[in-house]
């Protein structure tokens, strides 16, 4: 493309005669430093487009400058949150993951170390309270003894006996009895009375009888049972297999009866 056209142009311009693609087209080429465009504009007397391309590159208002930081910044706003986000999340979920694989390791820490030593510390404990059951009944065994050896030495002792009856005709029981102070029943070859169940003693006075306690016997089928005093002279001391807890009447067969 020749000048020529451009020389045309030059003259519209300072005129204010161009328009469009013609005032674009000739503003590139003048913003491009054509000498001989500028002198024809200087020659054209229009010395304001002359100091216009002889300042800075034109630079946008302050407010439209602004404007379009502020439209920078908020398009890139969620991008920026959408990574801070991300970045939280991921660190959330990192000390979250440290804090469950210290738990179980720490877990796997002490189970190995400590649960050895705390089963052994549990055999240990029920072997204790196994003793400590066994030393109570020796005790109270030697107590009753003790009770028992007493009443022999007293001449208002009666000493009753009871024998097997019903489905246990070989058990046999001695009854050592004061009417006023009680005694104490000494029974032998007496079987377990199954499980949830016990066996109770009876006084029985006038037909009537009444609880005097339940008791078991240990595994070699003994058992010392104490029987507190009763206000009514009695007649008959019998033994029954009842619930566990005891009765008010009797339910189960006779395993012992004095006769």
């Amino acid at each position: 493309m020749t000048h020529e056209p451009f020389d045309t142009e030059a003259a519209a311009y300072a005129l204010g005669a161009l328009e469009g693609e013609q005032l674009a087209r000739f503003e590139t080429h003048l913003a491009e430093g054509c000498a001989r465009c500028l002198a024809a504009l200087r020659e054209a007397g229009d010395m304001a487009v002359v100091l216009a391309a002889d300042a800075a590159p034109a630079v946008p208002p302050t407010a439209v400058r602004e404007a379009l930081l502020r439209r920078v910044a908020a398009e890139a706003s969620p991008a920026r949150r959408q990574a801070e986000s991300a970045r939280w999340w991921t660190s959330w979920a990192t000390a979250a993951a440290a804090a469950v694989l210290v738990a179980a390791l720490g877990g796997l820490f002490v189970q190995g170390r400590y649960e050895p030593r705390l089963a052994a510390l549990g055999r240990e404990t029920a072997a204790l309270k196994e003793e400590l059951e066994r030393q109570a009944r020796a005790l109270g065994q030697r107590q009753a003894d003790a009770a028992i050896a007493q009443m022999l030495r007293d001449p208002a002792t009666r000493v009753l006996t009871l024998r097997g009856a019903g489905p246990i005709p070989t058990a046999e029981a001695r009854l050592l009895w004061q009417q006023e102070a009680g005694g104490w029943l000494v029974v032998t070859n007496l079987p377990p009375a199954g499980a949830g169940n016990a066996y109770e003693l009876w006084t029985i006075s006038g037909g009537r009888p009444t609880p005097a306690g339940v008791f078991n016997v240990d595994a070699s089928g003994r058992a010392t049972h104490r029987v507190e005093p009763v206000a009514q002279a009695v007649d008959v001391f019998a033994v029954t297999v009842e619930p566990e807890a005891g009765v008010a009447a009797p339910t189960g067969p006779i395993v012992l009866a004095s006769r």
